[in-house]
């Protein structure tokens, strides 16, 4: 049942950054450079690069979170930028900043729903990169279990 559940979330979160990346490719990436700078974080000199990079990037972990391949490590990775993405959120809204979100394109101003959210995407993220590495080290432990012994080894019966 875990592993069913760890899946559904990997999956749902994979589709989540893939329809993130697609409201932003869909657009001109001047309006995601827009939403960016509305954040009053990056130097101008960074704007461009990034909105023509980050839905790409968003795009490729969300594929990988569905497909399983690599895992753990795009569950750690889609956590670490989500994480980064709500940190920004919090403190634009705490300064009172009336900008568009950017998250699913644009038109969607920063507010308390869109934390809730954001919120909610970052303990989903955390739940399936921690819920990825346990069952990792359960695996890898089940395996030594069931390891046969050879004849150099000695065997501990406690």
């Amino acid at each position: 049942m875990t592993r069913w559940l760890l899946v559904a979330g990997r999956v749902i979160l994979g589709a989540i950054l893939v329809y993130a990346a697609y409201a932003k490719l869909r657009v001109s990436w001047l309006v995601f450079a827009g939403s960016l700078s509305g954040y009053q974080l990056l130097p101008d000199s960074l704007l461009e690069p990034i909105a023509k990079t980050l839905p790409w990037f968003e795009l490729a972990l969300g594929i990988l979170l569905i497909s399983g391949v690599l895992a753990r490590w795009s569950a750690l990775v889609s956590t670490l930028l989500l994480g980064a993405f709500f940190a920004v959120m919090i403190r634009s809204y705490a300064a009172g900043l009336k900008i568009d979100c950017g998250c699913f394109g644009p038109g969607e101003a920063l507010g308390p729903k869109t934390l809730i959210r954001d919120g909610s995407l970052v303990a989903l993220s955390l739940a399936v990169t921690i819920g990825a590495f346990v069952s990792r080290k359960r695996q890898r432990d089940r395996a030594d279990r069931w390891r046969p012994v050879r004849d150099n080894q000695r065997l501990d019966v406690a």
